[in-house]
């Protein structure tokens, strides 16, 4: 049996009895390695399941996911995922690979971030399109997701976005020599994808357009959602480029058009309580 087992978004306690119950009897053990991250480690987690992980980095996964299911017909094998382990795409991949391959799985739910974030008080049900917000480079400065973003706002409707991760990424140079030299790891800040939104936004009003998203658009940035030092800020979209929230993981909401009940949860956690008040924000009401 192959598990696709959910750690949730805190620490190692955050397992579910039924998912640790499945990683003390299997055989092998990956912990998924790129796509998120859990503050409490890879040694607190071995300490806690008392069994040894091996990293399953991209390459592993999406290049050698036949290893991970080798002997996985005759024997135990978990595959664990921060979060929920249907957040990325990757891991339906490895789901459609174990079955052709006629091995039978299990998937173990958990928390993750597309649910966790009910925490800042935005009902979920009026959430639109999640989108990706990617590093820029000197080269490349996508600006599709905006466009996302602007149509949910247009539908009233609020935008998750999910901030990039760079974890055992390659240079263009060492790609293109061939060399294993891997660039430290980065994990966008909200402070970086605010700044990302205004530039579009300055991009699109020297094009004669007046954007649907505005400095004043009421957002929300959350940083380690879960754990112990989980924060939350809500303010304009011009503050979050300001905020300090801290080490990573972040992610950040754009808003649409707000209840009242979750206006007084966003109060709850503003940067500066006359955002709320001043005529800025009557768009948002």
């Amino acid at each position: 049996m192959l598990y696709l087992i959910g750690l949730g978004l805190g620490d190692a306690e955050d397992i579910t009895v039924k998912g640790l119950e499945a990683v003390r009897r299997c055989g092998r053990v990956y912990l998924e390695a790129y796509t998120s991250l859990l503050p409490a480690g890879r040694e607190a987690l071995e300490k806690f399941y008392g069994k040894e992980l091996i990293l399953a980095d991209r390459e592993m996964v999406e290049q050698e996911a036949d290893s991970i299911l080798k002997d996985a017909d005759v024997s135990d094998v978990a595959f664990l995922v921060v979060g929920d382990p249907f957040g990325a795409t990757t891991h339906s991949d490895l789901v459609l690979r174990a079955v052709n391959l006629g091995i039978p799985y299990r998937v173990i739910h958990n928390a993750s971030i597309m649910n966790a974030v009910g925490c800042c008080g935005l009902q979920l049900y009026n959430f639109g399109e999640t989108v990706s917000i990617v590093f820029w480079t000197d080269t490349w400065k996508p600006e599709s997701f905006f466009d996302k973003i602007k149509k949910n706002r247009q539908n009233g409707m609020h935008t998750l976005c999910l901030l990039d991760i760079k974890v055992k990424e390659q240079s263009v140079e060492n790609l293109m020599k061939g060399r294993k030299v891997y660039e430290p790891p980065r994990y966008m800040s909200v402070n970086q994808a605010a700044e990302q939104l205004l530039t579009i936004i300055q991009n699109r009003r020297l094009q004669g357009e007046e954007p649907e998203i505005t400095e004043n658009t009421i957002c929300v940035g959350l940083a380690r959602v879960g754990a112990q030092d989980q924060k939350i800020a809500s303010g304009t979209l011009h503050q979050m480029s300001t905020v300090e929230l801290g080490g990573p993981l972040h992610s950040m909401i754009v808003t649409g058009t707000m209840h009242p009940l979750e206006l007084e949860m966003l109060k709850l956690f503003s940067v500066d309580s006359s955002t709320f008040e001043n005529n800025a924000f009557q768009r948002n009401t």
